[in-house]
């Protein structure tokens, strides 16, 4: 025993080296023993338990716990009931599911490509300068706009009624403007115009104010009043005589409206040409050619360039069954106006003969500025009545043209392939 204080005196290395020798052997025995669950692991279960933690998170999972556990987990690995078709049921359902919605999509795809093919024929089966007027009946009246509005924000009750008899004018032309008010059951109210002027349209002068016309509106039964005392109100304006003689565009016409203690605002708006680019001569020469009736209308061209012309067509009795158009360069001089009435639209339609030209009005485009036409006077009201004709004096061919061609080629060719690609998920092979 050493003295407290005194430091042990060095053990030799032969006698540590034999200490060694015989502890080593007893203690990786032990930790053997201990490792493998004292014994009476399976083989299955040590060997996965000798697994490196690295391993099994490479598994997917935490290291398998040592010792009891991991013979445990490996023992009920082992004895666990496999049924392998299973899996293999539940890969046949998945492909199933994948086939069947492959299926659904191109049915689908299919059903949309044959409606849109449909669509565009039935659509573009007359030309676009002869149309049913059934389809765009805004278009078959010249514009005389009307429209109801509240007469303040402070007075939702009193609505302003509005209406002007034209919206385009040319040279010595006039417009009447009527102002009246009505309450929500559309029964007339007491209302006065305080006060109207025109000017030019605020975007045509950059944003500044620029000078005034006072303009009258009476309820007296004339200066183009209809009755008097009736409530409506109506004012005009003649541009080229009441300070607009030589200004091209768009004009403002704003009114002021009382009735009883509210009062209100409102505003016109007309496109004026002072000078019409070309005139209708009025003369309109028929012709049918290649199964259509052909209206040659007469025009004396001012300024050359691209015109632009719309008519309307009513059968016998007056009811309206076409609208006309062209859209071409003219020359300056005396020329014609095409304007077609189709075959195929006249036998789809059935109108009676004699059919009647109305309400044509025209105006020359322009490239670039503001406004970006001029305009023609107007031929208001019939303008020309048609001879009679057979139903055999027209063709039934659909209109046709280098575009339209295309067109249905493309979308003939979607229809083709989307039944291609159904074909194939219905026989379920690969699609071609």
């Amino acid at each position: 025993m050493t003295a407290p204080g005194t430091v042990p005196p060095p053990v030799s290395r032969s006698r540590r080296a034999r200490w060694a020798v015989v502890f080593i052997p007893v203690a990786l025995g032990l930790l053997g023993w201990w490792w493998t669950g004292g014994g009476g692991a399976s083989p299955s279960s040590t060997e996965r338990a000798s697994s490196s933690p690295d391993e099994a998170a490479r598994a997917g999972g935490p290291p398998e716990a040592p010792g009891r556990f991991a013979g445990e987990q490996g023992r009920a690995a082992h004895e666990a009931p496999r049924a392998p078709g299973a899996a293999q049921a539940g890969a046949t359902d998945s492909q199933d599911a994948e086939r069947e919605a492959r299926r659904t999509l191109w049915e689908q795809r299919l059903e949309r490509a044959k409606r849109t093919l449909d669509t565009y024929v039935s659509a573009t089966r007359y030309p676009p300068d002869s149309r049913p007027g059934r389809e765009q009946p805004d278009q078959m009246d010249l514009a005389e706009p009307e429209r109801t509005r509240p007469l303040s924000r402070d007075n939702q009750d009193v609505q302003l009624k509005l209406k002007q008899d034209r919206v385009f004018v040319v040279g010595d032309e006039t417009v009447h403007f009527f102002v009246s008010c009505e309450d929500a059951q559309h029964a007339p109210r007491p209302c006065q115009v305080v006060s109207a002027t025109a000017h030019e349209a605020e975007h045509m002068t950059g944003g500044v104010a620029a000078a005034a016309v006072p303009l009258a509106f009476v309820d007296s039964g004339a200066g183009g009043d209809s009755l008097a005392g009736d409530g409506i109100f109506t004012g005009k304006l003649q541009p080229s005589k009441q300070g607009f003689p030589m200004f091209s565009g768009t004009l403002r016409v704003d009114v002021r409206v009382s009735s009883g203690q509210s009062e209100g605002s409102a505003f016109f708006d007309i496109l004026y040409t002072p000078s019409p680019p070309a005139l209708f001569t009025g003369r309109v020469r028929e012709v049918v050619e290649a199964g259509s009736l052909q209206l040659y209308l007469g025009i004396q061209v001012r300024k050359a360039g691209r015109y632009v012309v719309a008519g309307r067509v009513d059968d016998e009795s007056g009811v309206p069954f076409a609208h006309v158009s062209f859209n071409e360069e003219l020359k300056e001089g005396q020329q014609e106006v095409k304007l077609t009435v189709f075959g195929k639209l006249v036998l789809d339609e059935v109108p009676t003969f004699p059919l009647k030209l109305r309400d044509v009005e025209g105006f020359l485009l322009k490239e670039s500025g503001d406004p970006d036409r001029e305009l023609m006077t107007s031929l208001r009201g019939y303008v020309h009545t048609t001879s009679e004709y057979a139903t055999s004096t027209f063709s039934p061919a659909e209109w046709q043209s280098e575009e339209r061609m295309r067109y249905v080629r493309e979308l003939t060719h979607d229809v083709d392939e989307a039944q291609a690609q159904l074909d194939a998920a219905l026989a379920d092979r690969k699609a071609p």
